[in-house]
């Protein structure tokens, strides 16, 4: 995202994470015109957006000992949102995916509503400790 709006929010030691991260996205939304929505299909695209912070947020937590930042960033049709931590862990959806089974599906989640979705390696070094970021894309309404 060379150009275009962007947010970043530290989360190193917040408390109430997840609400944090949504309503800072949320926030985010309304100031970037993405809310409020004029049609069911800017809402859906605003709801989706809520979702997959809370997920890759949620996975932070749970699998990679939490999350250090989140960045949320739009070029006006692609949103990327970037959730930072210090694990080397490898998030993946869980295969084969069952639906039924409580758990395990927050990168199923994120893997059907974005465009696209990786992981970014952080190389140990220049002052920083090693980890990762998870980056997620979607479209911007149209």
């Amino acid at each position: 995202m060379a150009s275009g709006q962007v947010r970043s929010l530290p989360l190193n030691g917040a408390s109430g994470i997840v609400p944090l991260a949504r309503d800072f996205t949320r926030q985010a939304l309304y100031d970037w015109g993405w809310l409020p929505a004029s049609t069911a299909d800017r809402r859906a695209a605003a709801e989706d957006v809520l979702l997959v912070v809370s997920e890759l947020v949620t996975n932070a937590c749970l699998h990679a000992e939490g999350p250090e930042s989140l960045r949320v960033a739009s070029d006006g049709k692609v949103l990327r949102l970037e959730v930072t931590d210090r694990s080397g862990g490898e998030p993946a959806p869980r295969s084969p995916h069952r639906a039924g089974r409580p758990g395990g599906h927050g990168m199923f989640i994120v893997q059907r509503l974005c465009l696209d979705w990786g992981v970014a390696r952080t190389p140990e070094g220049s002052g920083q400790s090693a980890g990762k970021t998870v980056w997620a894309e979607l479209a911007a309404p149209a």
